[in-house]
C-alpha cells in the first residue's frame, strides 16, 4: 500500500504516467490502472483528503491489481478432481488417508493421477490452520532432554570394518550445555551407561529427564500412562530423577535437544576423519567444551558454559555409590534346566522347567528370578556359546550322570576290590562302546547287593572270561556268586599217557 499511495500521491502533484513508472520502477500500464482508480474515486483532486491505507486497498484489489503493481495471475486449469468433489470431501472429513481415495476413485472411476493431485486439492479447498505453539520455560536445574541422532560411518584403520553409530546428547534445559557420545547401537545397556557418564560429566543429576520413547527406556508408549522399562526404572530410583516421556508421535516437547542433535551432526560431524569411536569422542568431549560450550546461544544469547556455572550448583548431587546399571530381561527355562541370553547358557531349578524368569544381567553377574524370588546366580560369560551349570539345577539322574564320571567310577571300584576294578578297567578299556552307563549300573548294585558280593560276582564273571554288566546282575540274581568257584575245585591228574584226547577218568570230571 505504501507503494501504490506514493503512485497516488504523483499522480496528484501532476506528474505523467511515463515519469512516475521509470521513478517507481514499475509499468506505465500498472501506473495507468492506478489513474483510472484514483479518477474513480475522486482521489486526484487536490481538495479532497488522500486516501488511507483500508480504502485503497479496498479498491485496488477489486480493481485487480496485487501489491507489487502487477494484475494477479489467473489460473485457468481446472483440477481432476472437480468431478468427484463431493466425495473427496466427505472421505476426508471422515478421515480417511489421501492414498486410500486414489484407490476408491481409481476403483471405482478409473481416475488415473497421482495421489499429490488429492493433496494438492485439499490443500487448496482445505486449508490448514497455522498451529499455535508455546515457549516453554524450565527452572535453573529442573529438566533435561535426551535423544539419539544419526552418527557418522566409522572405518576403523586397523581392520577396515565400517561401523554404523549414532550420538547420544543430553540437554540441560536452562544453560543448554550439553553431553555428547558416540556410540555404536541403542541397547538398554547403552542408554543406562550413557546416562551414568552424563551424570558424571555434568558432575550432578537434574530433578527430570525428558525422553522420547525408545524401546531402550519405555517398552509400551502412552500418552497418559507409559510404561517403563525395567532397568530404566531402577536407574531413575538410583539417581533420583523422575522420567518424563514425551507424548507419541510428539517429539516437538523436547525440542531443545532436538535441535542440539542437528548442531552436532551439522557443526562437528562434517570434515572430520574418525578412526574409531574412542577417537571420535575424544574429539567430541573437547569440541563440546570449546566451540559448542562458548558459542553465544541463539535463544539465551549466553554461552551455555556460562550459564552451567550457575546450574550446575542447583543439580541435585549425585549418590555416593553409583546405582548399578542392569539390564533385565525375560526368559524361558528350557528342558534342559537353562536359559539363553545373547548366546550364553545359565542354569536355573529344574522345577521351573517351562517357566518364564526374569534375569537381572550386569557386567559381572548374572541374577535370575522367579517373580522376586531369586532362584539363580551365576558370573556373566562373555564368549558366545558357553554355559554355567549348578550340578543342584539339574534333575537327580541327570545329576547322577554327570558326577559319575569315569575317575568317580575307578574311585569307587578300587574301594569295593581287586575284581571290581578289574572289571571296570577292561569295560572302560573296550575300543568300539563306550562303556560309562554299564559301568555306572554296576556300582549301583552294591547298593542292592552289598560290595563283597558285588567283589565275588565280578570274580565269577573274570573267571568264566564274562566280565560284563549283564552276567555280574545274573550271578548275583541267582546267588551264583555265594557258590565256590568250581575252576577251583579241579583236581589235575598225571599228565595224558594214552587214550583219546579228550578222555577222562571218572575221578578227572568235574563236580
Amino acid at each position: 500500500m505504501y507503494e501504490v499511495r506514493h503512485i497516488i500521491q504523483r499522480l496528484r502533484l501532476g506528474e505523467t504516467d511515463r515519469g512516475i513508472a521509470k521513478g517507481q520502477s514499475v509499468g506505465r500500464r500498472t501506473v495507468a490502472r492506478i489513474r483510472a482508480m484514483a479518477v474513480a474515486q475522486g482521489w486526484l483532486s487536490a481538495s479532497s483528503p488522500m486516501p488511507d491505507d483500508a480504502a485503497i486497498a479496498a479498491h485496488h484489489k477489486s480493481f485487480g491489481v496485487t501489491q507489487n503493481g502487477d494484475r494477479p495471475k489467473v489460473t485457468q486449469n481446472t483440477s481432476t478432481i472437480e468431478p468427484w468433489r463431493a466425495d473427496v470431501l466427505a472421505w476426508h472429513q471422515q478421515g480417511i488417508a489421501a492414498t486410500t481415495i486414489r484407490q476408491a476413485l481409481s476403483r471405482t472411476h478409473g481416475f488415473t493421477g497421482s495421489v499429490h493431485v488429492i493433496h494438492r486439492f485439499l490443500k487448496r479447498i482445505v486449508p490448514t490452520a497455522p498451529v499455535a505453539t508455546v515457549m516453554l520455560d524450565f527452572a535453573v536445574g529442573e529438566m533435561a532432554q535426551v535423544d539419539f541422532g544419526a552418527g557418522p560411518l566409522i572405518t576403523d584403520r586397523h581392520t577396515g570394518e565400517v561401523s554404523k553409530t549414532w550420538f547420544f546428547i543430553m540437554t540441560l534445559a536452562w544453560s543448554r550445555h550439553q553431553y555428547a557420545e558416540l556410540v555404536r547401537d541403542q541397547s538398554v545397556a547403552t542408554w543406562l551407561a550413557c546416562h551414568r557418564h552424563a551424570f558424571e560429566w555434568f558432575g550432578g543429576v537434574p530433578r527430570k529427564v525428558r525422553i522420547d520413547n525408545p524401546k531402550c527406556a519405555i517398552t509400551k508408549a502412552c500418552y497418559y500412562e507409559p510404561t517403563v522399562q525395567r532397568a530404566y526404572g531402577e536407574l531413575a530410583l538410583g539417581y533420583g530423577f523422575l522420567i518424563d516421556p514425551c507424548p507419541v508421535a510428539d517429539p516437538k516437547k523436547k525440542g531443545r535437544v532436538e535441535a542440539g542433535v542437528k548442531y552436532v551432526k551439522g557443526n562437528f560431524m562434517p570434515l572430520r576423519e574418525f578412526h574409531s569411536v574412542a577417537h571420535a569422542n575424544e574429539q567430541l568431549r573437547a569440541w563440546v567444551m570449546t566451540e559448542a560450550g562458548n558459542r553465544i546461544h541463539g535463544s539465551t544469547r549466553e554461552r551455555p558454559l556460562i550459564r552451567f556455572a550457575t546450574e550446575r550448583a542447583l543439580l541435585q548431587a549425585l549418590p555416593d555409590i553409583a546405582p548399578t546399571c542392569a539390564t533385565w530381561a525375560k526368559a524361558i527355562l528350557h528342558p534342559n534346566a537353562h536359559v539363553q541370553h545373547d548366546y550364553c547358557h545359565y542354569s536355573a531349578p529344574f522345577r521351573l522347567i517351562g517357566q518364564t524368569l526374569w534375569l537381572e544381567i550386569t557386567s559381572d553377574v548374572v541374577r535370575i528370578y522367579q517373580e522376586h524370588d531369586l532362584v539363580a546366580m551365576h558370573p556373566r560369560l562373555s564368549r558366545k556359546g558357553d554355559k554355567s551349570t549348578v550340578e543342584d539345577h539339574v534333575p537327580p539322574d541327570a545329576q547322577a550322570f554327570m558326577m559319575r564320571d569315569p575317575q568317580w567310577c575307578l574311585k569307587q571300584a578300587t574301594a569295593a576290590g581287586p575284581a571290581t576294578q578289574a572289571v571296570v578297567e577292561r569295560l572302560f578299556a573296550h575300543r568300539v562302546l563306550d562303556h560309562l552307563r554299564a559301568v555306572q549300573g554296576l556300582l549301583r548294585l552294591a547298593d542292592t547287593y552289598g560290595r563283597p558280593r558285588l567283589e565275588a560276582a565280578c570274580s565269577r564273571a573274570l573267571n568264566f572270561g564274562s566280565p560284563s554288566y549283564r552276567t555280574i546282575k545274573q550271578i548275583l540274581k541267582d546267588g551264583l556268586d555265594q557258590q565256590p568257584d568250581l575252576l577251583d575245585t579241579v583236581v589235575l591228574e598225571a599228565p595224558y599217557l594214552s587214550g583219546g584226547r579228550f578222555s577222562r577218568t571218572p575221578a578227572n570230571r568235574l563236580h
